[in-house]
């Protein structure tokens, strides 16, 4: 087989229709675009999503959501709570990721930690945000801070 024996496969290829080669083809006259109107004209073109004189359908369906240009908030965890977290979860390391690979937060929350409560055990904090108060707690308690 070479490139000048190809052949398109029976029945692929046919014969576009005359339009407008008069009475006798029986597509002369109007040209099957029927009588006036914009369609009918040279030159149509319509915009994009136009529906006519009917309400659009970006107009017709509800609108869902909202997306806010403030920031994302913190995520809010007192010491108190980290505490009951530790003895939950086994948790002595509170990373983003280990935060959010047990359920506590979304994949895309930042933290911040507060100083409501008593701390009992020494923690390591690797968070977004955290008060001075809580700050001082963790490392009174021999635990560490590091801000991400």
């Amino acid at each position: 087989m070479n490139l000048h024996n190809l052949k398109p496969a029976e029945g692929a290829v046919h014969k576009s229709k005359r339009l407008g080669r008069g009475e006798a083809s029986g597509k002369g006259g109007t040209s099957t675009k029927g009588n006036k109107g914009a369609q009918s004209n040279t030159g149509y073109k319509s915009k994009r999503g136009n529906e006519g004189g009917q309400m659009p359908i970006q107009r017709r369906l509800p609108k869902r959501g909202f997306k806010s240009l403030e920031p994302a908030p913190y995520k809010v965890f007192n010491l108190g709570q980290l505490d009951h977290l530790t003895e939950k979860y086994g948790l002595t390391e509170f990373t983003l990721e280990s935060l959010y690979m047990n359920g506590l937060i979304s994949k895309t929350a930042k933290v911040k930690i507060l100083g409501v409560g008593e701390l009992k055990g020494k923690v390591t904090l690797k968070v977004n945000a955290i008060s001075e108060k809580a700050k001082a707690a963790v490392e009174a308690s021999g635990g560490s801070v590091e801000l991400i």
